[in-house]
């Protein structure tokens, strides 16, 4: 054994003592950060989902009728309007959400 102290060791320890007296909290960073990162990637998927449920709509219309590009295009615009409709909502929703956390924070913050 050597007398030198092991600083990892020392500033874990200064961390527990520090949670016990309630000055510091643990941090929530990677559960908020995959909400974020999968919210992110839903959005994503709703826009791409809607552009090319327009795509396939447009192209079979434009096979059907003999005309090539018009049904095409007009439904790959309402499928990105669509798809921007529901990428919105999601957002509000995430908004929403957030919101709702802040305040239960606040409240919580204000009992203790």
């Amino acid at each position: 054994m050597s007398n030198k102290p092991d600083p990892e060791r020392l500033r874990e320890l200064e961390m527990r003592l520090k949670q016990a007296k309630g000055e510091v909290k643990e941090d929530d960073t990677s559960d908020a950060a995959y909400n974020q990162a999968s919210f992110a990637w839903q959005m994503v998927i709703e826009l791409t989902v809607g552009l090319l449920i327009g795509f396939g709509i447009g192209y079979g219309l434009d096979a059907l009728f003999g005309t090539k590009p018009i049904f095409m295009v007009l439904f790959i615009m309402l499928g990105f309007a669509a798809g921007m409709k529901v990428m919105l909502s999601t957002a509000a929703q995430m908004q929403k959400k957030a919101e709702e956390a802040q305040d239960a924070q606040t409240a919580a913050e204000e009992e203790g």
